[in-house]
């Protein structure tokens, strides 16, 4: 009886830790929502800025946050689905992968300010780029890699060992058992990392700032080596730099911002649900 009502209390105790959690996020989107609902239509998402950003849509600001989403992913996905295939599948448990693995861990730490300073240093100046979208994919793309690593790695462990031993039995080579047996099942939790480093990239501002962002273009960007608006930046110039700006166009921009992240995570949601129920384990 004492073991039922332990047992009661504490998943009271998480219910309730639960609950004081997911109030504040709902209340924070329901104040984005109600404040910004009413900027959003038509003109507001297919035009560009006018009468010093006070008026218009946010059209070129939408798009280079897209463009610079896929940069990233071209960049980041390859790579950290590589290095997880690596780390899981080949290296051994030597002192050289554990250090690997902790400085994978303490990167996923670091600010995103100082990615934004690597990539100015890197990118803009040693390499030459300039302020352009190649070198804001560039760095968007590092700061996603831990993330993408740690959680494609432990997806792909997560498979059962005997599906590998397995298809090694029956003359399959290494990588085809991993191309074919372990990547299918790791699949979902490789979708949810990419995912979450992408939906991070797109909130960014920082590393933007110095790589990428422009306060204004009256034009779109015609290559990777072009300036683009961006919707985190232009969301930190309207709110600090702009006088007078209306408060609806501030909130229907954060509206715009949250609800492309919310739905690259319900995208991805979805996908790792199907995936998952045609799991054999």
């Amino acid at each position: 009886m004492k073991r039922q009502q332990t047992q009661k209390l504490a998943v009271g105790v998480i219910t309730m830790v639960a609950i004081l959690v997911v109030i504040p996020i709902i209340l924070v989107i329901l104040f984005i929502v109600v404040n910004g609902i009413g900027a959003i239509n038509w003109e507001f998402l297919t035009a560009p800025p006018r009468n010093g950003m006070r008026e218009g849509g946010i059209m070129p600001a939408l798009l280079g946050t897209i463009i610079l989403t896929f940069g990233t992913a071209i960049v980041s996905i390859p790579l950290a689905i590589g290095a997880a295939i690596y780390l899981a599948e080949y290296a051994g448990d030597t002192r050289l992968t554990r250090w690997v693995r902790l400085a994978i861990v303490n990167l996923a730490g670091i600010p995103s300010i100082v990615y934004g300073l690597f990539g100015l240093g890197a990118f803009v100046f040693f390499l030459g780029f300039g302020t352009s979208i190649i070198a804001g994919s560039l760095t968007l793309g590092i700061m996603t890699l831990p993330v993408i690593i740690s959680t494609a790695e432990e997806s792909i462990l997560a498979v059962p060992q005997q599906f590998r031993l397995v298809s090694l039995s029956l003359g399959a080579t290494r990588w085809q058992t991993i191309r074919y047996q372990v990547l299918p099942h790791a699949l979902p939790g490789i979708i949810t990392g990419i995912i979450l480093g992408l939906g991070r990239a797109a909130g960014e501002t920082a590393p933007i700032l110095f790589t990428v962002a422009a306060f204004y273009l009256p034009e779109l960007p015609q290559s990777i080596f072009d300036q683009t608006m961006t919707l985190p930046y232009h969301l930190y110039v309207i709110s600090t730099q702009v006088p007078n700006m209306p408060l609806s166009v501030q909130y229907g921009t954060a509206l715009v911002l949250l609800m492309m992240v919310l739905s690259m995570t319900l995208v991805a949601t979805i996908f790792r649900t199907r995936m998952r129920r045609r799991r054999e384990w």
